[in-house]
């Protein structure tokens, strides 16, 4: 594990722990010569770090899937050149660009940095655009239109040096203060709905040539279309369940897919309900442990804070 922090969560559990900056030629060299094939499990590193592992050792997935995923406008023109349906949407660089929008009502995001709700405002008129967008310090936005959606759910796919492709069963997606608190599998949702989100996972997948894991995030509007939000390609919040309830989980399918190894199955072993423990929520460990329906995971992050995903509990159903 290479990381800015001198103790990361990861290194608690690795052979091998390498503390260094994102933007140290040197420490990121001697990091790979440790190393056979190297990936990350956060699109926020920084595109050149990616650059310069990928001089000495193989980067799966490499650098187009962090180039597009940090830039929301770079990544809904990228999902519409996939075929990807989205919400509408407009680039905000301007005052001239705030006259002529379209997407109103809707939410006003950074281009670049902000998750779990961060780096976003809502947004109903003219005059509320252009005074969200001076408190963001005039920085190149985006603006999407509002959906109208029935839920959110997660396509996460897996593909191999090979090619092949396999996506994980589609879960549902609950979520609270624009944080994921609860993922369900099965959806429940009607089949069509999940053919069209593995479709289009893996469409993403293959336009993006990975090899690893990518997790499409994806509204499910009142009137049945399937919208694309965004992407992460790593392992996935959403992806959670697939340690306790699925016949491969997430974090072994990355490994499979980057040592070029076959994929493995993904079938459903029990229906299950991951929910996130925020905060001071990780405190109440005992109940789960209580429970024999719970499996419990906690990251072994030293201080909850509100907001903080502190660890996560899955229910399976056993009936």
């Amino acid at each position: 594990v290479y990381a800015p922090e001198l103790e990361s969560v990861a290194g608690q559990v690795t052979a091998g722990h390498f503390q260094g900056a994102y933007d140290d030629a040197a420490a990121l060299a001697k990091f790979a010569a440790e190393v056979h094939v190297i990936t990350y499990e956060f699109e926020n590193v920084p595109e050149a770090a990616v650059i310069e592992c990928a001089r000495h050792k193989p980067v799966r997935p490499g650098v187009k899937p962090i180039h597009y995923a940090q830039h929301r406008l770079r990544e809904k023109e990228f999902f519409r050149n996939c075929g990807i349906g989205t919400a509408h949407y407009d680039a905000i660089r301007s005052d001239e660009d705030i006259a002529l929008v379209r997407s109103l009502p809707g939410i006003l995001k950074t281009c670049t940095e902000g998750y779990d709700g961060k780096g976003q405002a809502r947004v109903t008129t003219r005059s509320e655009l252009k005074e969200a967008w001076e408190k963001m310090g005039r920085r190149d936005c985006i603006l999407e239109a509002l959906v109208d959606f029935e839920c959110e759910i997660s396509a996460i796919v897996a593909r191999g040096l090979d090619g092949q492709a396999r996506c994980f069963p589609i879960g549902r997606n609950g979520h609270r203060d624009g944080i994921l608190r609860t993922t369900t599998v099965p959806s429940g949702l009607p089949p069509a709905t999940l053919a069209t989100a593995e479709r289009y996972g893996i469409a993403l997948a293959d336009e993006l040539g990975l090899v690893g894991l990518v997790a499409l995030e994806l509204f499910v509007t009142k009137d049945g279309r399937v919208l694309a939000n965004e992407m992460a390609p790593r392992p996935h919040n959403s992806g959670h369940w697939t340690i306790d309830a699925c016949a491969t989980s997430q974090f072994e399918q990355l490994v499979r897919a980057i040592c070029g190894l076959p994929l493995g199955p993904v079938d459903v072993i029990a229906p299950s309900r991951m929910e996130n423990l925020i905060g001071d929520e990780a405190n109440d460990w005992l109940k789960y442990v209580s429970d024999p329906s719970a499996r419990l995971h906690l990251y072994g992050k030293s201080t909850p804070r509100p907001g903080r995903k502190m660890g996560h509990v899955t229910f399976i159903d056993k009936k």
